[in-house]
């Protein structure tokens, strides 16, 4: 009697309408779905949102709420240390796992494959372009080549004295962002992009890499989406092609230098050294036929750089100035330091890395401190066994940095995860601190920076990088 009931309703099924049949399986394959996320063996003991084990669409509408980094505080005071935030992801405080997930030996892989260094998921092929791509970055290189930094700093410095003479309230932050991209441009391609020169968004590119921020950062959240999106070869690139086509000009207007670079019709390595830039470098390694730097990557890599080596700086230069207009003593007793150490060290002009990170030690502490409490990314480093750690929300409250003791120190340093950690550490972050180290000192031993509305808030939102508006100062050139 059972089989004849299961037949019957077999038969029922099949003789239903094509449309509706095909219907009911989806409704019962999406259902089928949801629930094996939600009881999978390995996370359903996770605690956290409960529609978050379900469905990714959880994450999405946290990320449309451009507050997702406050969010996953609240969470972890909440559910600490783990918590469930998707059907495939967890986040992590514990910063003890940091190595773990991270290091060099770590089984977890990237959950995205791109053809540059910050979202490649083989780890060979991560490791070799890692390689390829570390002699440029390096501190040596990178200082060798300070003077096109200076150059950026002293037409920044020339503006806001411009600027300042007009007796106008100011937007320190749209500066700060025009000055890490000029600076961007210098190292990669010996050339300023023009934006302290036009005091604007050049082709608006800002715009485009906000607008290609918010896309990546929503449809991270429901990355099969992509393929249909601005993933399907029959669409448009739309913002993500103008970024690439960006660098490609800039690459197209330095490109002709590099017949002056060949001596019998071969690249010489003495003139590649002393340009220093990194498209001519990886131009000879892409002449020269690497593997690891054909045509694709050379690309890639240098749009790389614009997306990354410009936003994530100016974010933390706006978070810090925004700070120390907050607290005026830590500014005074910056600027006393700044004072001193010009004096009785006769600072260059603009004031070398070397110096600053020799003679500022409070400078120093001020950057890391704010780089602990507000961290330029902000959402979940992933890796595709479904961990991450957001940088935001692993950091218990330290001492200050000069005053801990060298147990505390060594903790400090070792959860320090704003530049990622392991083999995927930012390869750009001696960039970021040399641009910092130069161009704070330089502005507050030349001007008086104070916040115009010292009383209003100003607006962040989270598009994986926590962008800020409303750094308005009232600047006054100092005697």
């Amino acid at each position: 009697m059972g089989i004849q009931t299961d037949s019957s309703v077999i038969d029922s099924f099949f003789s239903l309408p094509f449309p509706l049949m095909i219907a009911s399986l989806l409704i019962v394959g999406i259902v089928s779905r949801l629930l094996w996320n939600r009881f999978r063996k390995d996370l359903r003991d996770i605690p956290g949102p409960k529609v978050a084990a379900y469905t990714g669409l959880w994450r999405l509408l946290d990320i449309r709420t451009g507050q997702a980094h406050k969010n996953a505080i609240k969470l972890h005071k909440k559910y600490v240390p783990l918590v469930r935030i998707g059907p495939n992801h967890v986040s992590i405080t514990d910063t003890r796992q940091i190595d773990h997930i991270y290091g060099m030996k770590s089984k977890y892989t990237k959950g995205k494959a791109e053809p540059h260094v910050f979202t490649m998921r083989d780890p060979t092929v991560h490791r070799e372009s890692k390689k390829t791509l570390a002699n440029a970055y390096s501190p040596t290189s990178l200082l060798a080549y300070e003077l096109a930094v200076d150059e950026c700093i002293n037409l920044l410095l020339y503006q806001i004295e411009k600027l300042a003479s007009e007796k106008k309230p100011v937007d320190l932050g749209a500066w700060m962002s025009y000055c890490t991209f000029d600076v961007i441009g210098q190292l990669s391609f010996s050339r300023m992009f023009g934006f302290l020169e036009k005091g604007c968004d050049v082709d608006k590119i800002i715009e485009t890499i906000d607008i290609v921020l918010t896309y990546a950062s929503h449809c991270g959240q429901l990355p099969e989406l992509h393929k249909f999106l601005l993933g399907n070869p029959l669409l448009p690139g739309g913002a993500m092609n103008q970024v690439v086509e960006f660098a490609l000009k800039s690459v197209n207007k330095a490109a002709g230098r590099h017949t002056s670079l060949r001596k019998k019709g071969e690249l010489d390595a003495l003139d590649i050294e002393s340009r220093g830039d990194m498209l001519t470098k990886w131009y000879a390694l892409n002449q020269n036929g690497s593997q690891w730097m054909t045509t694709k990557h050379l690309v890639a890599h240098l749009s790389a750089n614009v997306y990354g080596g410009s936003d994530t700086i100016f974010i933390v230069l706006r978070f810090i100035f925004y700070y120390l207009g907050k607290n005026g003593d830590k500014m005074r007793k910056l600027v006393d330091e700044i004072d001193g150490a010009a004096v009785a060290v006769k600072f260059s002009q603009p004031v070398s890395f070397k110096e600053a990170n020799t003679h500022l030690p409070y400078l120093n502490a001020v950057i890391k401190e704010d780089i602990r409490i507000h961290p330029s990314t902000s959402l979940i480093f992933e890796r595709y066994a479904v961990v991450g750690i957001n940088p935001w929300v692993t950091y218990f409250i330290p001492e200050r940095w000069l005053d801990s003791t060298e147990e505390q120190l060594k903790r400090m340093e070792q959860s320090f995860f704003n530049f990622s950690a392991g083999s995927s550490t930012c390869l750009g972050r001696h960039i970021a601190m040399i641009e910092m180290s130069k161009m704070i000192p330089e502005l507050l031993r030349r001007f008086e920076l104070t916040l115009t509305y010292p009383d209003r808030e100003w607006k962040t939102k989270n598009v994986w990088l926590v962008k800020q508006e409303g750094l308005i100062c009232s600047i006054t050139k100092r005697p």
